[in-house]
């Protein structure tokens, strides 16, 4: 399904996920995202895949969606807002503060956003680095790979006796 969102969002060859990636991020001891499914006669149609971000201004934790599909076919069933609803519920449920995503500009879902309460971000400008950008970046990391000027942790303060 994560590939058929991807030809819905005019994308297909920007997608590489497989199923042997999707799984090692699902199950791993510390899994990297969360999933849930929707199902309709039994069948998948439609999934939510989520991971937690954290809020610096709230403090606690939040939902961040990564992506949200619900099948063609399936669509206008409430599938959706199911998806979201259960989201919501554990955001409140765990003491979260937040649940985003992102969306195309394009994309009509929008307007069912709206619906459910959710406010665009228009005055945050999203950024990207990756590839070239990402490696150039990272050949300017520290060779131990901490960052300058970092604290460090009660490990790591030998003869501190306040970090002992």
């Amino acid at each position: 399904m994560v590939h058929d969102l991807a030809a819905y969002e005019r994308a297909p060859e920007q997608c590489h996920l497989t199923e042997e990636r999707l799984s090692a991020a699902l199950f791993a001891e510390r899994p990297a995202v969360h999933a849930h499914l929707a199902l309709l006669a039994g069948e998948p149609v439609g999934f939510a895949l989520w991971f937690l971000n954290f809020s610096t201004w709230e403090g606690v934790p939040g939902i961040y969606l990564e992506d949200l599909y619900v099948s063609p076919a399936a669509r206008g069933t409430g599938l959706g807002r199911r998806l979201l609803a259960t989201l919501a519920a554990l955001c409140v449920e765990r003491g979260y503060r937040r649940l985003d995503w992102w969306m195309l500009r394009w994309n009509p879902a929008g307007d069912f956003y709206a619906t459910i309460g959710a406010k665009p971000m228009d005055e945050w400008v999203p950024y990207r680095l990756s590839g070239a950008g990402l490696a150039e970046l990272a050949a300017h990391a520290a060779p131990d790979g901490r960052p300058a000027g970092r604290v460090p942790s009660r490990e790591e303060a030998p003869g501190d006796p306040d970090h002992a």
